[in-house]
Order: structure tokens, then sequence, then C-alpha cells
């Protein structure tokens, strides 16, 4: 049996992620260059790495992640998040992690 939180995550949380992908990439792009990270000199798993750890690390760029994603919610949507606020959050930045990593990780360059 699915869980309340799972099927949240694929109705909602996961639409939302696909459709706001463009503005999450921009946003993270722009992070790097705000924090002057000259991330294409990483490797591909120091990269994936820092992407992990940012956003599960920084609370200023993970609260603003979250909260593009949640306030594409509506007000109905929303009643039924706030009991799993917490697991749901959760749940958001593992996707957005997934999703980033996938779409940013450079090649190394000489």
């Amino acid at each position: 049996m699915i869980s309340a939180e799972e099927n949240f995550q694929n109705e909602f949380l996961r639409p939302i992620l696909k459709e706001q992908n463009e503005l999450l990439i921009a946003v993270f792009k722009q992070y790097l260059v705000k924090h002057k990270v000259l991330f294409e000199r990483y490797s591909p798993e120091d990269q994936a790495n820092y992407i992990e750890n940012t956003i599960k690390k920084d609370a200023q760029i993970r609260n603003y992640f979250v909260g593009m994603i949640i306030g594409k919610l509506s007000a109905e949507q929303y009643q039924a998040f706030v009991p799993m606020e917490t697991e749901l959050n959760r749940r958001i930045i593992t996707m957005l992690v997934k999703r980033i990593q996938s779409q940013v990780i450079l090649p190394l360059r000489d």
C-alpha cells in the first residue's frame, strides 16, 4: 500500500518539480555564480557532492527551493501538505538534488 506522503509526492510534488525544472536549474546556476564557485573545475563526483551538500546544508538556498515548490500548491493542497510537512520537505530535497545532479554535472575540463 502506498503511503499518504508518497501519494502526495507523486500526485503533486513531482509534477511541480517537472514544471519548475528550468527555473530550478537557473536558480542553482545563479547560486554558483553568486558564490563564485568554479564548478567546472570539480570532478563530476565532486560536482555531485557539492550539489547535494549545498542543497542539504545551506538553509537559505534549501528554503528558497522548498518555497518555490510549495508556492505552486493550491490552498487545498497546502492544507494536505502541512501535516506531512517534515517528510514532504525531505522528499522535495531528495528529488531536487537528483534532478539538479542529472542536469548540471559537467565533464571535467583541462
